[in-house]
């Protein structure tokens, strides 16, 4: 049988120069556009200065013109101008809230949107564009499932090829720069260590990869159907593994699964694994394509396995939300699980209803990625943002007495939980509970996460090294206990030296531990934690940073300049900001 819409594509030829050059046309804005926000980034130029706007460009430019890559030729302009006007505002939105109220990782101080986010919204964009090109080919709502098979693995295999070629043609320009640098002559070395140069070059590369690929359409199909055929025959190994797994549960214990803290993950990875290697072997359903008996049997086992998996995975996240209440992990996990339920529900009915092998399992997939597409936008938008549902569980628990005051963790707030929690721990700051207020005003003050926690007793140790004055009494005394000085208890642990570093006549401390040198600051009559010269970060791994304080130190002029020793610069590292 001919796959709808299978050949409209094979049929242009490998001559069509205007979806040629209108792909690489693309692949250019791409890389210009990509360059210039990079420069913006170094440079702390506009827009990298204002992260409610360069977060959202830096998104829109990774992954839009991907989907564009993908759509032009394929789909009538009218839809292709509404799907990218609406990924290009959905990708915005999700870009924007990341870095204004979402969750960011500690260390990430760019204007940039959190990872996860990156990656939530590639799979939300494949997801949503093989749902709406096979709709839009075939002039209806829901278009013939072997559509949607054929789009969507296609388009997974010349994503592959297409950074494979991508990272060949790297291989390859570093072989010849390799070979001109033998001779001398570094020229092209010097070129791909140019932003300039390598950014457009790469997404030009992949662009045309993406042609290539696309116009030798036989091509792409033969190494689909061998790469499906090679995983169709893993499934009855994993369904072998999986059974033997669930039979061996109740001998074991159950409770063993929560042991690591990573059980509920396992069982989520597992039923992917099942419902990829399913449909592997499903293909597009049609019947005279169907696989051997063996196969059609474990798919059968194996959606039905799928209930118990999911079914742990719920148990287990119940029971970590009981026990410690919501995070935004938790929130992402208990969304992988609504999807894992309805694939694993759609597949157990699939697997025991009479009639052509497996039909369900395709209205199935259909439904469970809408549901996927509309889980991404409401985590990473404020439809339902985990951590503001997290904030809102955390305070609940405190409130109704489930976790005292001593036990509350104000460091999550402080921490992990984006925007919404710091606003939740300056109410808590001001609360009429003297106990609460004061550990949630410490914690509001402490810069880093590995400082917060239980106070301890008595002034800091510090060394002060010859030549310095004495340490002032209000940098010993006057501090909050959780502040990182405070960790200075034994003699020997931290050294300091005072030093104006950045000629104001004022002079900074530099508090040196084993792997940094900490500067503090007098602002507004309390010294603060400036930053800290990462020493390891440009040292070898084990230099002790209290015997930088002990030899010649220079430094370049600059508001809060490197140090430099022995020839090498230690950049000075600003205390994180946050940019929400």
């Amino acid at each position: 049988m001919t796959i709808f819409g299978a050949n409209e594509i094979a049929d242009r030829g490998p001559d069509d120069g205007r979806l040629g050059w209108t792909r690489l046309v693309i692949g250019l804005v791409q890389g210009a556009a990509l360059l210039g926000l990079y420069l913006a980034l170094e440079n702390r130029a506009w827009p990298a200065t204002v992260p409610g706007l360069f977060a959202p460009l830096v998104l829109v430019f990774a992954w839009l013109p991907i989907v564009l890559l993908g759509a032009v030729g394929r789909m009538r302009l009218r839809t292709l101008l509404i799907w990218g006007l609406t990924a290009a505002a959905l990708l915005a939105l999700m870009g924007w809230w990341s870095v204004t109220w979402g969750v960011r990782p500690s260390g990430l101080n760019e204007p940039l949107a959190a990872p996860v986010v990156f990656a939530a919204s590639a799979a939300m964009l494949f997801i949503a564009h093989h749902l709406i090109l096979p709709a839009d080919r075939a002039r209806r709502w829901l278009a013939p499932y072997p559509a949607y098979f054929d789009t969507a693995w296609k388009a997974g295999v010349q994503l592959a090829l297409s950074v494979a070629f991508t990272g060949a043609f790297w291989l390859l320009l570093f072989l010849g720069a390799g070979l001109f640098s033998v001779i001398g002559l570094n020229f092209l070395r010097d070129l791909l260590g140019q932003e300039w140069f390598s950014i457009p070059v790469t997404t030009l590369a992949f662009s045309a990869a993406v042609h290539l690929t696309d116009v030798k359409d036989g091509l792409i199909r033969g190494v689909r159907t061998v790469a499906l055929m090679l995983l169709s025959w893993l499934m009855p190994v994993m369904t072998l593994i999986t059974a033997a797994f669930i039979l061996a549960l109740p001998f074991a214990g159950v409770g063993r699964l929560w042991d690591e803290g990573y059980g509920t993950s396992l069982m989520l990875a597992a039923a992917a694994a099942l419902i990829i290697l399913i449909n592997a072997a499903y293909q597009d359903g049609e019947p005279d394509g169907a696989p051997p008996v063996v196969l059609q049997w474990a798919a059968r086992i194996a959606g039905v396995l799928l209930v118990p998996l999911i079914g742990l995975a719920l148990w287990g996240l119940a029971l970590r939300i009981g026990q410690h209440g919501l995070t935004p992990e938790r929130i992402i996990a208990a969304a992988c699980v609504l999807v894992g339920a309805v694939h694993a529900v759609g597949y157990a009915i699939a697997a025991v209803k009479p009639g052509p092998w497996m039909r369900p399992l395709e209205r199935t997939n259909v439904i469970g990625g809408v549901v996927a597409v509309a889980g991404v936008l409401a985590l990473f938008t404020p439809l339902a943002d985990p951590a503001r549902l997290s904030v809102a569980d955390q305070m609940r628990r405190l409130e109704t007495g489930q976790v005292s005051a001593e036990t509350f963790d104000y460091a999550f707030l402080r921490f992990d939980a984006g925007r919404s929690g710091r606003e939740a721990l300056d109410r808590l700051a001001e609360s009429d509970d003297p106990e609460i207020a004061r550990r949630a005003g410490e914690a509001k003050d402490v810069e880093y996460r590995q400082t917060l926690g239980e106070p301890i007793e008595g002034p800091p140790v510090i060394d002060v090294l010859p030549g310095s004055s004495a340490l002032p009494d209000d940098f010993l005394s006057g501090h909050p206990q959780s502040h990182r000085r405070a960790n200075c208890q034994v003699v020997g642990d931290c050294v300091a030296m005072s030093r104006d570093l950045d000629g104001d006549g004022r002079p900074e401390w530099l508090v040196a531990t084993a792997d940094r040198i900490i500067v503090y600051r007098q602002v507004n009559g309390a010294w603060r934690e400036i930053g800290a010269y990462e020493v390891n970060a440009c040292r070898a791994e084990g230099q002790d940073a209290r015997n930088l304080l002990r030899q010649d130190l220079e430094t370049e002029r600059s508001t809060i300049p490197p140090l430099i020793l022995e020839g090498t610069a230690i950049p000075f590292s600003p205390r994180p900001h946050c940019w929400s």
